[in-house]
């Protein structure tokens, strides 16, 4: 009988393992502190409203300039790979002495190709392009030159200096010079939008940083308490660190959405443009790669903006 009332007996509970307490602890104190720095963002609207307002702005300039400057990459694309020199010759030039030119231009090293457009080339490709042609029906004379299309091979100085100075050439044009003095224009916005970027972002990380210390002071005396009952720093600081991730997410997330905004209203101007230029290039925006880096860019400058705050104040005031 006692035996079998020993076999009915409840076995005793197996203690959870250590690790896996700790794990699932650890788990749940990182969810309260996230969903909690939430709830009390959305118990202020307004002055969370503010700060993101602000931040959002801040974020966006940098990014709208950027966008810019890397469009403007795309239009001048034709300019950016013209590197012929090109040699209008004068009205009078007879055809054989414009051969004879372009043979002499053959034969110097630095020059790799030489091709001529006649006159009626040039009037047929005008034409085309202009859009002109029932204008042109009208000419009894074709007022074109002859045109040698000379790529240079290495340095085009001197191959520029020959034919400025030949009695036969009226004008040179040699497009790689735009082709630096666009390079740097492009340079110098591409920097531009970084330096921007630097400032603006060192402005929002002040902006987080003041308001996690803000809502530090507010909760000075709750702080206390926890320190006085053996809280560790990083218990503490834990909400705030969250508060400022939140911060930088939705600064992020708004921060698209005026681009977007500006997107549209800028969207019948630039289809114009491109219209002007046949459609050589592509108006685009940022690509879903980019725009996952903005927002975990910005959720790292929060994070990193709570970190430096609360660290500083928190261990300001810790107790003894």
């Amino acid at each position: 009988m006692n035996r079998r009332i020993g076999k009915n007996r409840p076995r005793p509970a197996v203690p959870e393992p250590r690790a896996r307490y700790s794990l699932r602890a650890w788990r749940e104190q990182h969810l309260y502190s996230l969903f909690s720095s939430l709830g009390r963002l959305a118990a202020r609207p307004w002055a969370t409203a503010l700060t993101l307002t602000v931040l959002g702005f801040a974020l966006a300039l940098p990014l709208l300039f950027w966008l810019l400057v890397d469009n403007a990459r795309g239009l001048a694309g034709d300019v950016g790979e013209a590197s012929a020199v090109s040699a209008f010759l004068k009205a009078d030039t007879k055809a054989d002495a414009v051969q004879a030119l372009a043979a002499r231009l053959r034969a110097r090293a630095d020059a790799a190709s030489v091709v001529v457009k006649t006159p009626e080339q040039g009037l047929a490709e005008f034409r085309d392009r202009s859009g002109f042609a029932e204008a042109l029906k009208v000419l009894h004379y074709n007022p074109l030159p002859a045109v040698l299309v000379v790529d240079p091979r290495g340095d085009p100085d001197a191959l520029v200096t020959a034919l400025r100075g030949d009695p036969l050439v009226d004008q040179v044009q040699y497009d790689a010079q735009w082709r630096q003095r666009l390079n740097a224009i492009l340079a110098l916005g591409s920097r531009g939008a970084q330096v921007m970027a630097a400032l603006l972002a060192l402005a929002a990380l002040l902006v987080i940083g003041n308001t996690v210390r803000l809502d530090i002071a507010g909760r000075s005396e709750e702080i206390a308490v926890m320190q006085l009952l053996g809280a560790e720093a990083g218990f503490v600081r834990r909400p705030f660190l969250y508060s400022g991730l939140w911060y930088g997410t939705f600064a992020g997330v708004l921060s698209l959405m005026l681009i977007g905004i500006v997107q549209v209203f800028l969207a019948t101007p630039l289809t114009q443009l491109a219209a002007a230029y046949d459609h050589a290039f592509a108006v685009h925006g940022l690509g879903l790669a980019q725009m996952l880096a903005v927002l975990a860019g910005a959720a790292a400058l929060g994070w990193l903006g709570a970190f430096l705050a609360a660290s500083r104040h928190i261990v300001r005031g810790l107790p003894g």
